[in-house]
């Protein structure tokens, strides 16, 4: 993997997701203490989860426009300022109305330079993506690892929440500074012929593919602690750690598929990945009272769904003209499916028992495998046409 006189601006965007992974995470570790802050329920507090999903999907869908107008780096500065300042105020605000809506903002801002990032690196590296997608993505999950560590730092020196959102502002307003002193990538202008309704379909079906891939990722991470407790497989320590596992397992297959992306098509790796997850839930289904095999689907689920949406970003900048609208619009599938997948499970998890989960969750994984081989079957007959119309 070269970056090939991209270095600057690369890296800028890899230190900028170990920024958004560290601000996305640190609200589950503070969940208590911002209860106790603003005399909320736990109940009550959970709202600001929904806050934080509805301003990213309405930061996608606004903010991958503005990086078909403007350049990139400065607006990527100046959101990782606004960024800085709403954390900054977090530890401050003292009810939960206010909370909401500062959380509704930072999810909209944090929304806009996760699609900011993800085109821009697109632009960069437009013919030879994987390995470089790969890595960013891997970067989150970097930022996601430390921001716990973070809080519990914070908490050993006394610091509180208070100091612990106060950093990670503070570990903002380098990264905006990097951004406004490296150059920006040229807009990419979609060609005249390009700009029909040709790839409609296609933009819906990764849409589609986004939302169930990402609905399973989060359908299993947020439902597998309770799942676990439930059916008298864990302790609430062990469940803890069986969570930790699909992360770590998560990480773990994020750092593989860079050298991977590297090697295969996206197609091959999306049908492999797809079918590994598919394997992991079956087993799970197959041998419900068994806790080692939980475990092993558990690493196995992780491994094989941390590439999937890189590689389907990958994949759109093969068929597609990747503007930061089309972006946006992937980003709003993703959101939606965080939020619908978890909550379909929790409308039937008490009245058709913990077993629904993985019925759930298997069944969003074989509906975006289909969705894949749409996507690919659209895609070939797109070429054909093109094939046919530059040879006529």
């Amino acid at each position: 993997m070269r970056f090939r006189g991209h270095t600057p601006a690369t890296v800028a965007y890899y230190v900028s997701y170990i920024a958004l992974g560290l601000s996305l995470a640190a609200m589950g570790p503070n969940l208590a203490r911002l209860a106790e802050q603003t005399g909320s329920l736990l109940s009550e507090i959970s709202y600001l989860f929904t806050a934080m999903s509805s301003g990213y999907m309405v930061g996608a869908a606004v903010g991958g426009r503005l990086f078909d107008r403007f350049k990139g780096h400065p607006a990527l500065a100046v959101m990782m300022v606004v960024i800085a300042a709403l954390l900054a105020l977090v530890p401050l605000v003292g009810t939960l109305w206010m909370l909401i809506v500062v959380t509704f903002l930072l999810g909209a801002v944090q929304s806009a330079l996760d699609v900011g990032a993800n085109t821009l690196l697109t632009w960069v590296h437009q013919d030879n993506l994987g390995p470089y997608m790969n890595a960013l993505h891997f970067f989150f999950g970097v930022g996601a690892f430390l921001s716990p560590i973070l809080v519990a730092r914070m908490e050993i020196a006394g610091g509180g929440i208070l100091w612990t959102y106060w950093t990670l502002a503070l570990l903002m307003l380098p990264v905006a500074i990097w951004f406004a002193c490296v150059p920006s990538p040229p807009i990419r202008k979609a060609p005249v012929e390009d700009r029909g309704d040709t790839d409609r379909l296609l933009i819906l079906l990764i849409l589609v593919a986004f939302f169930l891939t990402v609905g399973v990722e989060v359908g299993f991470a947020g439902w597998i602690y309770t799942y676990a407790l439930s059916l008298d497989l864990e302790t609430t320590t062990s469940a803890a750690y069986l969570t930790s596992a699909f992360w770590g397992s998560f990480t773990v297959g994020r750092l593989v598929g860079i050298p991977i992306a590297s090697r295969y098509r996206p197609q091959s790796i999306l049908v492999g990945d797809l079918l590994g997850c598919v394997l992991s839930v079956g087993v799970i289904l197959l041998f419900p009272a068994s806790r080692v095999v939980l475990w092993i689907g558990a690493a196995g689920l992780g491994f094989s769904l941390a590439s999937i949406f890189a590689t389907l970003l990958s994949l759109a900048g093969e068929y597609l003209h990747m503007s930061g609208k089309i972006t946006g619009w992937f980003f709003v599938g993703t959101s939606s499916g965080a939020m619908l997948v978890p909550w379909i499970i929790g409308q039937f998890f008490e009245s058709r028992g913990a077993g629904v989960t993985m019925v759930v969750l298997m069944a969003s994984l074989v509906l975006g495998l289909a969705t894949v081989v749409m996507i690919m079957g659209y895609a070939k007959r797109l070429g054909r046409i093109a094939e046919g119309k530059t040879a006529a």
